[in-house]
């Protein structure tokens, strides 16, 4: 009886659960509307599970092509699949850091002169994630990983937004809204470029550009991913093609076609995000509202740090502009690990060069036009996969393997946050 209490106490879905259920009692909400949001998050996580198990499998095949017909140690900068193979193990810690996080969240806004409330739940929980599993890592027990955690992951979103407020302030012409996405330090960086580019913002602005109608096509999140998976694995297939590994080929094609199963797996892939992503936006839904109420009525002058598409009406090309600098400097990136024979490759993903990279290009833009998109998101591009080299082994030890967490934030802030603990543990 008490080995299925324990079990049922790392369950993660009911955790999650479990936190929707006492934000709802505290916005005081009428007993449908608690049945229904803690009932709609625990499936939400369900949900999330669904789509983590197919994609992981899916990226399985992948590493196993890839490494193949390469003979190298490729990895996905994919942080969705990254983080639900983190849950998978280490789930109850995380959803309690993700908690604390929020809490600590509040509390820092509330206290100190770092006024953002981190409203954009899902990557509130990735980096929950990270922060987690570098806790972990350390050896370090359970209720520090919790508490020690979430007051990290609370102050970075609080404060992390403060250092992107100044460009905010000029993209959107006021200052009413925070950054809300964990690759801050790169967006502020990104924008800092694009001030060696301001003598000619008059003659390079974005607006100005005249973009190939192609590119509006990867503004779908999902047919992006469909797109560049496809071809990630036609590439990988072709590799194992081409070196004599044609029956690994075989063996996983199965049933289907060999030169089909390239574009099956990666609309699959595609598939699976799209259930992953809607089981994350159904599960922190609740929990992101019972934490919007809280902050509206107990801590004046704080901002709302929203998620990065609400910039992208701004200025709209420069978004497109810094979804291809940064792809291109994620191929460099991956191109110099390939010549100086690094033992893990990072493959740059079209989702985090659409969004992370098209970010970049906005600020960028906001001071040196295209010039400064194209050269801020470029740099930051080299970034997303080069960083998480210095955490990958670390994450690796703990059976996060194949996936990893790229948002410059995650690995900056992670990476000190181990070092130090390091030292002292």
């Amino acid at each position: 009886m008490l080995d299925a209490l324990l079990g049922q106490v790392r369950n993660t879905s009911l955790i999650v659960g479990l936190i929707a259920l006492i934000g709802l009692l505290l916005q005081k909400k009428s007993a449908t509307e608690v049945i229904s949001g803690t009932a709609k998050t625990i499936m939400g996580f369900m949900i999330f599970n669904i789509g983590s198990s197919a994609i992981s499998t899916i990226v399985a095949n992948f590493t196993t092509l890839f490494n193949t017909g390469f003979g190298i140690d490729g990895v996905t900068t994919q942080v969705e699949v990254a983080t639900g193979m983190a849950l998978n193990t280490y789930g109850t810690e995380v959803a309690l850091v993700l908690l604390v996080g929020f809490v600590a969240n509040l509390v820092i806004a509330k206290f100190t002169p770092f006024k953002a409330i981190f409203l954009t739940g899902q990557h509130f929980l990735y980096f929950a994630c990270v922060l987690a599993l570098v806790f972990i890592a350390v050896g370090l027990p359970m209720p520090v990983t919790i508490i020690g955690g979430g007051i990290v992951l609370g102050f970075c979103g609080a404060a992390l937004p403060t250092l992107c407020q100044p460009f905010m302030n000029k993209i959107t012409g006021s200052d009413n809204l925070a950054m809300g996405h964990f690759n801050c330090i790169g967006y502020a960086f990104s924008g800092y470029v694009g001030k060696l580019f301001a003598g000619s913002k008059e003659k390079s602005d974005s607006s100005n550009v005249n973009m190939p109608k192609f590119f509006e096509l990867f503004r779908d999140f999902i047919f992006s991913i469909a797109c560049f998976m496809v071809v990630l694995f036609y590439i990988a297939v072709f590799a194992c093609v081409a070196t004599g590994n044609m029956e690994t080929v075989l063996a996983m094609s199965g049933n289907d076609l060999w030169f089909v199963y390239p574009l099956l797996q990666g609309l699959q892939f595609a598939a699976g995000m799209s259930v992953l992503i809607y089981g994350v936006r159904q599960f922190i839904a609740e929990i992101t509202a019972a934490f919007v109420a809280i902050s509206e009525k107990y801590i004046p002058n704080s901002k709302p740090a929203v998620d990065c598409p609400a910039i992208f009406p701004f200025a709209p090309t420069a978004v497109v502009i810094g979804f291809v600098g940064a792809f291109l400097g994620g191929l460099f990136g991956m191109a110099m690990m390939v010549l100086f024979k690094s033992p893990v490759i990072m493959i740059p993903a079209a989702g985090i060069c659409f969004f992370s990279g098209g970010t970049c290009g906005v600020f960028g833009n906001a001071y040196g036009g295209w010039k400064g998109a194209l050269a801020g998101s470029f740099l930051v591009g080299i970034g997303l996969v080069a960083l998480p080299l210095v955490l990958y082994p670390v994450f690796e030890t703990l059976g996060i393997a194949g996936a990893s967490f790229p948002n410059i934030d995650y690995n900056i802030v992670g990476t000190l946050l181990y070092k130090v603990l390091s030292i002292f543990h």
